[in-house]
């Protein structure tokens, strides 16, 4: 066997493995890629969720935070007793006594609290897909992107070239994807763990020195929430071009359009700060695990 029927050989199984690979993404992950990123209220309707944050005072998450608030009634009796040594500054007791009072509701409120906030970020989002459906004639999702991408960066899998433009641009959409999927994925988690910890951050406020905690949590929170507004406006910008042919111009924009989408959480974290849900899956990535 010559050296070209070798190439040829290992060139025509690479093929094959990306063919299955790419096949096996679109017939099974895509599919659940709009459930993950456009989250609504219905994320907390979960009774093992809501087991676990508590149904009362009595039992769960919120009989631990409940629990803090002597806590926070001792450190505060002690910082009295140290301001009138005047080792420490302490604020009024009745000043503080409000603010324990009404910041522990909010603790008992917390999950009713959140899932309104996450209600205004979802009604904003479909708001947005709305109109776009509206204007373009068809539902803004990832489902209607990933036809148009199909459509456009269009790969046979039976006679795939990895090496070839389409191929090479095919690589990166559906690696791409697959990150999206993860990244997502991490955020949907996430949400749920903030969710979880809200009474401890709202309890927080009550004195100043942890009230960053609350501070933090809150930032965090919203910048997760606001992906999902952020990737709407990314995905009606998408459908408002005119994307129809399969040219060079179109398939470049909509496979920059995947990179943008993937950067999302980094735009919003550089905007309002946060934490990252960045996941990074590629070829170097499965080069460093194949040389390992």
């Amino acid at each position: 066997m010559d050296a070209s029927n070798i190439t040829s050989n290992i060139i025509s199984s690479i093929n094959t493995i990306f063919s299955k690979i790419f096949s096996s993404l679109d017939n099974n992950l895509y599919s659940i890629l709009d459930e993950l990123t456009f989250i609504d209220y219905d994320i907390l309707n979960d009774k093992y969720f809501e087991v676990i944050f508590g149904l009362s005072s009595k039992n769960g998450i919120l009989l631990i935070a409940n629990s803090l608030i002597f806590g926070f009634l001792l450190y505060y009796a002690f910082r009295l007793l140290f301001s009138h040594l005047g080792v420490t500054d302490a604020e009024k007791p009745s000043k503080f006594i409000f603010k324990l009072i009404i910041f522990s509701i909010c603790m008992n409120f917390s999950l009713f609290i959140c899932d309104q906030i996450i209600y205004i970020n979802t009604s904003i989002s479909n708001a947005i897909r709305q109109a776009g459906e509206n204007l373009f004639g068809c539902k803004i999702s990832f489902s209607t992107l990933i036809q148009k991408l199909n459509s456009i960066i269009s790969v046979n899998s039976d006679n795939l070239d990895i090496f070839s433009l389409d191929g090479i641009l095919k690589s990166i959409v559906s690696f791409g994807m697959l990150n999206l999927v993860i990244s997502y994925a991490i955020r949907y988690i996430l949400l749920k763990v903030f969710v979880l910890i809200s009474p401890f951050s709202f309890l927080s406020l009550t004195t100043k020195p942890t009230s960053i905690l609350f501070k933090s949590w809150i930032k965090s929170f919203i910048s997760l929430l606001l992906i999902q507004i952020f990737v709407s406006l990314v995905l009606l910008l998408i459908f408002s071009l005119n994307l129809k042919s399969a040219n060079i111009f179109n398939k470049i924009i909509l496979t920059a359009s995947i990179l943008i989408l993937l950067k999302a959480n980094s735009y919003v974290k550089e905007m309002l700060g946060g934490i990252s849900t960045d996941f990074s899956i590629g070829l170097n990535n499965m080069k460093s695990l194949i040389n390992k």
